[in-house]
């Protein structure tokens, strides 16, 4: 019989979003988090699954070869509409821009999961969740931006807070599009 022994060992989140830490203190899991520094450019012709995915080993690994133990978790989060990838905005003007382009519409988000054992085993996984924006006005966009929510978000919103007043659908994993699928976080850290 398999025992959870994973469930009670401390993570080292290789972020500082207050949204994956709030995440990990809503399971119960036991976490340090300590800021990655990685270039989160996207590659010439790279799919959407593939930049996340990267981007959350690159966190994962710049962070775990600042210790000598531990496991560590990296993780990235995007926003896909029409082929499109929305990163996080450079200004309000391009979060007006983003939300512009989510209105009314079906999106994805993506988030990209790795796990390091340091020193030894490397898993690697993304989740897709599938959310619908209500149609909204121009002042509507222009009042969430107002709010300040939309910084530092990729898609320019943050559905665990007042952006949640526009959604009308989603199909797949809440937490997946607040920052980090925590099943795939738990099925992953059983593996290593």
């Amino acid at each position: 019989m398999k025992t959870n022994t994973h469930l009670r060992e401390k993570l080292i989140l290789a972020s500082s979003s207050p949204r994956r830490k709030e995440l990990l203190e809503a399971t119960g899991w036991t976490y340090e988090a300590i800021s990655a520094d990685i270039d989160e450019s996207l590659l010439p012709n790279e799919e959407p699954a593939a930049y996340v995915q990267r981007l959350a080993r690159a966190k994962a690994e710049e962070v775990a070869r600042r210790l000598q133990s531990g496991l560590v978790l990296g993780a990235d989060t995007t926003v896909v509409v029409e082929n499109q990838i929305l990163a996080q905005p450079r200004d309000d003007g391009d979060a007006k821009r983003m939300l512009s382009l989510l209105n009314g519409k079906w999106h994805e988000v993506l988030t990209g999961v790795a796990v390091i054992r340091v020193g030894g085993e490397t898993r690697v996984g993304y989740e897709t969740t599938h959310v619908r924006f209500a149609e909204m006005t121009s002042t509507e966009i222009g009042w969430y931006v107002s709010t300040g929510e939309a910084r530092g978000k990729a898609g320019a919103y943050g559905i665990q807070g007042a952006a949640g007043l526009f959604i009308a659908e989603i199909k797949g994993d809440y937490f997946n599009i607040v920052g980090l699928p925590i099943r795939l976080v738990y099925e992953l850290t059983a593996q290593v």
